[in-house]
Parts: structure tokens; C-alpha cells; sequence
């Protein structure tokens, strides 16, 4: 019962350690201390905070507890892609990614243990939505991965995507307190321009995005600039409509001036034709934007099959003709099923029929 009845240290602010401190008989500055071991440093147990006496490290033992992000395990793909599988402090498994390119060093993180939103294209789709993950659950993803890029390539994470396992907009509190401690000068000190938090399109969110005047980019899912094909492959867009959505854009771009990434899957025979792409060019029109085109990951039983090389260029010379900033995306980490829309847990099923 004890046990259960201890705090997440990393759930309370710097003011609630202070009060807590002050109230044992302790200095104020104490707080300041801890918080610097938890966000600074990267500390995960209480023994590690070693300006602390034994006896005050014992005391906090004794009070809380810290909901620390174990590497359960690894996998380095050919193109040196890593993807790891994260056990959380309830033995929930989510996944991560670092993708290293010649200019950048991305972690790709997730936001919730498996998905609600039912895409058919993606693996995570397929499991149910187990939970939210907490604040400091994503930041200590973030910081595995920073480690990672560091250890591994003698590099620093220069940006983080919000695009792994879950939708983060469905997950707001704490998918922006996360951002709030990785871009604080108090916690890893990243620029809010090297974050970008992808959506499915949940409009009423992204509005309040825009309340918020977030410093961070947005992206959305886009995949068809037709409701009827949207309609097809993505479930949220009978309640989301592209009407709906473009109000939404217009509305956070209006309050934050930042440009809006449109991540476009490319099916085969699907969304491949050039009449894809004029119904793409007219929907970007409502705001400033770029689009990624993203090649396909088949997964396991999936409906869809990757477009053809000559039209995914055509799609994308047809887009730059009408003077947009097109990006092709191709996969990464695809042999350890760690590239856009794979991220299915596979590592939780083996480590469930081990139990079994």
C-alpha cells in the first residue's frame, strides 16, 4: 500500500518541491536541486542526485517514486535507423525512433500506448488505445534517443517529431507540458522551431492550438484532398471533413504565422494520379504550407501497395509547377519495421507470448 500511495516526483512543479521540502525541515533551495537531477540531468533514481545527503535521498525514497522509461529493447536497421521499444513504470510498451539523415539527427516519439483512430494504412491503427503517456513519459523518450544519437553517431538530436505510435492532439495537456520541459532552458533547452507535432486533423484542437499561440510546427495527415478518399482510409474524417479542417488551419495560422506541413501518404491506384494532386494544390491554398509526400510502408495483411517511382515524381513535379514546396519523403528503418506507419509493437506481442 505504500508503495501505491507514492507521488511521481516529476508530477509536481518546482513551487509544490519547494513547499514539500520546506515542510521536512529543509532548505528551499532543495527543490532547485531536484529539479535540475530530474530535467537537467536525466537522473532516474534518487541515488543519483549525489549533492543530496544519503538521509535526504532515503526521505524522498520514502515519499515518491519516479516513473522512469526503461530501453526494453533495440534495433539498429541497415541504414542505421534505431528503433527502440519503451517500457513504461506500468509495464506498458510504447516505441520510439531515431532517424539519422546527412543533416539532421530526428527522434520520432510517441504520445499514446496504441491508437484509437483506426487509419487502415497504419500498423498502430490495428491495436487498441491502452493509455495517454504522461509528460515526463515523453521526455524521457526524447532523452533516450538524444543519448542514442550521441553514443551511437557523435551527434546531437537536432529535431523531434510527434509522429510516432497515438495522436497527440488527443493527448493535449500533456503532449504540450512535454514540449514546455524539452524547450525550457531548465530541461534539454531545444528550440520550439525543431518540433513538429503531427496530427490526424482534430479541428477543434488545432483551434485551440491556436489559442495557445504554440511556437512549435503543426502537421497534418492529409493523404487525400478528397473527402470521399479520405473518408475511405481515415474514419476521423467523417467528423473532421477537409471544409472543417481548413477552417481549423486558417484559424492557427491566422494566430501563430507558422507554416502547416501536409504529410501525404501515396497509395498505388489510389491517391498516385495527377488529379490527386490538382485537388492537393487547391486544398493548400487556405494557408501558407509544404507538403512531404511520404512513401509507403506495407504492413502485415495491408490493403495498399507503394506508387510506382515515375508517378510519384510526376505527382510531385505537377505540385512544384503550381509553385509549392514539395519534399519527398522515402522510408527509413523499413527492415525493423521502425519507418511511417510500421510501429505496431511487435516487441510487446513476443514479450507476451513469452509470458504466456
Amino acid at each position: 500500500m505504500e508503495k501505491e500511495a507514492k507521488k511521481n516526483i516529476r508530477d509536481l512543479n518546482t513551487a509544490e518541491l519547494t513547499t514539500f521540502f520546506t515542510s521536512i525541515g529543509e532548505k528551499p533551495f532543495r527543490a532547485k536541486q531536484v529539479d535540475e537531477w530530474l530535467w537537467q540531468k536525466g537522473a532516474r533514481s534518487f541515488d543519483e542526485m549525489t549533492n543530496l545527503s544519503s538521509d535526504l535521498r532515503t526521505k524522498l525514497e520514502e515519499y515518491f517514486t519516479i516513473h522512469a522509461v526503461q530501453v526494453a529493447e533495440k534495433q539498429i536497421s541497415n541504414d542505421r535507423t534505431i528503433k527502440n521499444a519503451f517500457e513504461l513504470y506500468d509495464k506498458n510498451i510504447t516505441e520510439g525512433v531515431l532517424i539519422p539523415s546527412t543533416t539532421r539527427m530526428t527522434a520520432c516519439i510517441s504520445s499514446q500506448v496504441g491508437c484509437s483512430l483506426s487509419c487502415k494504412f497504419c500498423a498502430t491503427g490495428r491495436l487498441k488505445r491502452l493509455r495517454n503517456i504522461d509528460a515526463d513519459e515523453i521526455f524521457d523518450q526524447v532523452v533516450h534517443i538524444k543519448q542514442q544519437a550521441e553514443e551511437h553517431y557523435n551527434t546531437p538530436l537536432t529535431n523531434i517529431v510527434y509522429m510516432g505510435m497515438g495522436e497527440p492532439l488527443l493527448n493535449y495537456k500533456n503532449v504540450l507540458e512535454s514540449i514546455e520541459r524539452i524547450t525550457s532552458p531548465k530541461g534539454l533547452g531545444m528550440s520550439p522551431k525543431r518540433i513538429t507535432v503531427s496530427t490526424a486533423g482534430i479541428a477543434k484542437a488545432i483551434v485551440k492550438l491556436g489559442d495557445d499561440e504554440v511556437k512549435f510546427n503543426l502537421a497534418l495527415s492529409l493523404h487525400a484532398a478528397n473527402d470521399q478518399k479520405r473518408d475511405q482510409i481515415m474514419p476521423i474524417n467523417e467528423q473532421n471533413n477537409l471544409a472543417i479542417l481548413a477552417e481549423s488551419l486558417k484559424y492557427f495560422y491566422s494566430k501563430t504565422g507558422t507554416r502547416v506541413t501536409y504529410e501525404y501518404i501515396i497509395f498505388k491506384d489510389f491517391n498516385d494520379e495527377i488529379q490527386d494532386a490538382k485537388e492537393l494544390a487547391e486544398f493548400c491554398k487556405h494557408v501558407p504550407c509544404k507538403i512531404n509526400i511520404i512513401e509507403y510502408n506495407p504492413i502485415d495483411d495491408g490493403e495498399f501497395q507503394q506508387a510506382d517511382t515515375a508517378k510519384v515524381d510526376a505527382f510531385a513535379a505537377y505540385l512544384e509547377s503550381r509553385n509549392l514546396v514539395v519534399n519527398i519523403r522515402r522510408s527509413r528503418g523499413k527492415d525493423i519495421d521502425a519507418a511511417c506507419g510500421q510501429l505496431a509493437n511487435k516487441n510487446e506481442a513476443v514479450r507476451h507470448k513469452e509470458l504466456k
